[in-house]
């Protein structure tokens, strides 16, 4: 009865001091995981070290365009929401591109899926694609899309994050825009082409 009573408890205090250091090590790798994690970028912010190579294979340097002008980053996809919402950023940039906006979609797709997909849509504005999606890790965000419209000298100035098929998003990024280069606000919901069939797939999608 002795033994049994004795096996028990270097069982109990076994089990204790196993148990122990790996529930410190949880915490502390919780705390590291969290201290690692990239900040939010927020309004009033210096826009992030970010270099990207475009579809072409030619490297972007956030900071070099931001020298000439202000640039509008378009982190995205092509899922229902964020094709809907295309055209008009597609008309934002064509408003505003003469002006000196740059404008940068970055869409988490792989080449072999998106190059149709490019052709399809006409895509004109400059793009970069990051399946890996490291670019949202450098603006700090995991939202599908984000958006971060940044002055000349990579000050950011709105930030807009989630899409808005009727294109309400886009037209308040593209006022601000035109602040930035002094022009005319353009009302883009009259100048984008709105996608039928994508809307319609929306339609049927919400009666599912």
């Amino acid at each position: 009865m002795k033994n049994i009573i004795v096996l028990a408890l270097i069982s109990t205090l076994s089990f204790q001091a196993f148990a122990g250091p790996k529930a410190e090590g949880s915490k502390k790798s919780k705390a590291a995981s969290t201290k690692n994690a990239e900040p939010a970028l927020k309004v009033g912010d210096a826009a992030p070290d970010f270099k990207i190579n475009d579809s072409n294979g030619k490297e972007v340097n956030l900071a070099d365009l931001t020298k000439d002008g202000p640039v509008l980053v378009r982190l995205t996809c092509g899922c229902l929401g964020c094709d809907m919402e295309l055209p008009y950023f597609q008309a934002l940039h064509e408003a505003y591109k003469d002006q000196g906006l740059t404008s940068l979609a970055v869409f988490a797709e792989p080449d072999e899926k998106f190059s149709e997909y490019a052709k399809a849509n006409k895509i004109d504005m400059r793009y970069a694609l990051d399946p890996k999606r490291e670019s949202w890790k450098v603006f700090g965000t995991k939202t599908m899309p984000s958006n971060f419209l940044i002055e000349k000298g990579g000050k950011v100035v709105a930030v807009s994050k989630g899409c808005n098929p009727d294109g309400m998003k886009a037209l308040a990024l593209g006022n601000e825009a035109a602040k930035l280069v002094s022009t005319d606000e353009i009302d883009l919901t009259k100048t984008a082409t709105p996608r039928p069939k994508a809307a319609a797939k929306a339609k049927k999608k919400a009666k599912e």
